[in-house]
């Protein structure tokens, strides 16, 4: 009796440091951001990754409020906890390591908050070629939180449709139209616009008396000439297009490029010169 109860007494003992240790690994599916390594002795505990979400990360702290800027973009939120003997670390351990490898790597500290014991924050800003990463650490004793948001404008995967684009011009003589795109200061139509294209034509093609102009948009980005002759390329492309692809008669279309003369956002963030690049229909009304 004495050996069967041992026997299970190591079994329960063997199960419970295997669970123990299992709990200690990596979360399933779960990676270090590219280029951002961890603390020593840790493991991934939590992982979560989203094509295009936003973050509000702390800049500042004024009479004891934080001060914040949302970034949208690709987001990471990883949660990184000491391993079962490791040492022990210090908030302000794992602030500073990461305070100081963001600057040996050409990065900006932007704002940091200790409490001492109880926790440290801190929100810097990396570049990696054209993007730039922000980087959020919210830190306490044996574990610590990352939040990156790799800035970027999000891909436009939905598109007004014919009847919508039909009922704006109807209403206001007009309509955007933001799924068509081009690579930077090029006036070569994007394979991805051609849902965008294709409800331009059903619109054409099921109101056959509908002459418009193909008004092309730029940002400030640039020179302002520059970018005109490039707006005026960008609306001739989509022009050809139509005409080309879909059948509609040259005649019913007229190209006009606007350049950086009529945003409808401001120019100085991301999110505004996306939503000035754009091409307009709108009607050449002959009454």
């Amino acid at each position: 009796m004495k050996f069967i109860f041992r026997a299970l007494l190591v079994a329960l003992i063997a199960l419970t440091v295997a669970s123990t240790a299992f709990c200690q690994a990596d979360a399933e599916g779960s990676k270090d951001y590219p280029g951002i390594s961890r603390m020593p002795n840790t493991f991934l505990q939590t992982y979560n990754h989203l094509q295009y979400d936003a973050f509000k990360f702390p800049i500042a702290t004024v009479h004891n409020q934080y001060q914040y800027q949302s970034v949208e973009g690709e987001r990471y939120f990883i949660r990184y906890k000491v391993k079962e003997g490791g040492a022990t670390t210090s908030p302000l351990q794992e602030v500073r390591n990461y305070e100081n490898a963001a600057k040996a790597a050409g990065g900006q500290v932007v704002w940091d908050l200790m409490n001492g014991t109880n926790g440290g924050e801190a929100t810097f800003r990396l570049h990696k070629g054209s993007s730039e990463i922000w980087v959020y650490i919210n830190a306490y004793t044996n574990q610590y939180e990352l939040n990156i948001v790799v800035e970027q404008v999000m891909a436009q995967e939905v598109t007004v449709d014919a009847a919508a684009m039909a009922s704006s011009i109807a209403d206001s003589g007009s309509v955007a139209i933001y799924g068509i795109n081009f690579d930077t200061a090029s006036s070569v139509i994007k394979p991805e616009s051609e849902p965008a294209i294709d409800e331009i034509a059903k619109l054409l093609t099921g109101n056959p008396t509908l002459k418009v102009y193909i008004v092309g948009h730029t940002d400030m980005v640039g020179d302002a000439a520059s970018n005109v002759r490039l707006s005026q390329a960008r609306a001739q492309s989509v022009i050809a297009a139509l005409v080309s692809k879909h059948g509609i008669a040259a005649a019913r279309l007229l190209a006009f490029g606007n350049g950086p003369y009529a945003p409808v956002a401001s120019n100085k963030t991301e999110d505004g010169r996306a939503k000035n690049r754009r091409v307009e229909l709108v009607e050449i009304a002959t009454k």
